[in-house]
């Protein structure tokens, strides 16, 4: 087998191949890798500005929703980001959703006094496998040093919030690329994988899953389990109704991979646009809402298509660049590449 990991699609990638080919998106990590703690926080900032007060639009598609994020609700009614994307494990929530509340309090002041409250946005996936996740070992620290560290080279494989992520009974983790859709909008993905039966693995649409657990004997879990967070950026000008169907096509690329949604897996997708902003109250940003001329809905498939490509390859990517990892007591993910020389 090749030492290079499959192109996914016949769309041309972006020049990072990253969710940051979309102009304005960085991305930040903080890692914690000692010992038994193998967890960390990843940072996607939509663009450069204050987030409360200028709203990318955005929509959520909870395509299994065995998950305990924060925030998915009011995302639902409104169609706006009004923070960064945060991603980490499952306990650390609360401790980075309440890192988003006193950053945007200290940015604005009037934050749930004059001015309403801010309803942060926090998705995870649940590392205990490789990471004593009973530690609660994220702090407001790690995630404000990943806002911090935000940039277009987007880190991948066991890196941020997938240091201690799963995958097929692999190393699993971060994962980003991107897509150059038909009529010259990109659309770029970055996910956190955690997820997967090791027979079920198709790789750029090879069955390669079960060569491996045939090699292996028979994989230890038989049940999906874990969860994927998908992030779709695209600077095409989309309503968040139109995001919602964009954010939905990214189960097309999981599919690909040989996910079945299974009943453990919690597997949820957001998608946003840069190509526009909300203002928070007219008398914040002295704007009336933007007229903003949509993509027409029959132009939608190439975005779609894009949408599906750029997911399926940044699940590609976080098991390629996925390094071994041993974490609590003792337990220890392979990295699909040593299966592969």
């Amino acid at each position: 087998m090749s030492m290079q990991p499959p192109c996914i699609g016949g769309l041309p990638a972006g020049p990072r191949d990253a969710i940051t080919d979309v102009a304005g998106v960085t991305v930040g990590h903080v890692t914690l890798a000692e010992g038994d703690v193998q967890t960390g926080v990843t940072v996607i900032h939509p663009h450069a500005q204050d987030p409360f007060r200028h709203k990318a639009p955005a929509a959520a598609a909870v395509i299994n929703g065995f998950g305990k994020s924060v925030g998915l609700t009011q995302l639902a009614e409104l169609g706006q980001l009004e923070t960064p994307i945060a991603l980490t494990n499952t306990f650390s929530v609360p401790a980075v959703a309440q890192a988003q509340i006193a950053q945007c309090v200290r940015a604005n002041p009037e934050t749930g006094r004059a001015l309403p409250t801010v309803n942060p946005l926090v998705l995870e996936c649940n590392d205990g496998y490789l990471n004593d996740i009973q530690r609660m070992a994220v702090t407001a620290a790690h995630y404000e040093a990943a806002c911090a560290g935000a940039g277009l080279d987007v880190a991948q494989g066991a890196v941020g919030a997938g240091r201690g992520m799963s995958s097929f009974q692999l190393k699993g983790g971060i994962g980003t690329a991107s897509r150059r859709a038909d009529g010259g909008y990109t659309v770029g993905a970055l996910v956190l994988a955690n997820y997967g039966v090791q027979a079920h693995l198709v790789w750029g649409g090879e069955p390669l899953g079960r060569r491996l657990a045939a090699r292996q004997g028979a994989p230890a879990e038989t049940t999906e389990k874990g969860s994927i967070i998908m992030l779709l950026a695209t600077d095409a000008p989309l309503d968040a109704r139109q995001l919602g169907r964009l954010a939905l096509r990214a189960a097309a690329g999981l599919a690909r991979t040989g996910s079945v949604y299974g009943h453990g897996s919690g597997d949820i997708a957001v998608a946003f646009s840069t190509a526009y902003t909300l203002p928070h109250l007219p008398d914040l940003a002295d704007a009336p809402m933007p007229a903003v001329a949509m993509v027409h809905e029959a132009r939608l498939d190439a975005l779609f298509q894009a949408a599906a490509d750029s997911v399926e390859q940044a699940i590609v990517h976080a098991l390629w660049h996925a390094e071994p990892v041993t974490g609590r007591a003792g337990h220890h993910r392979q990295a699909l590449r040593e299966l592969l020389n």
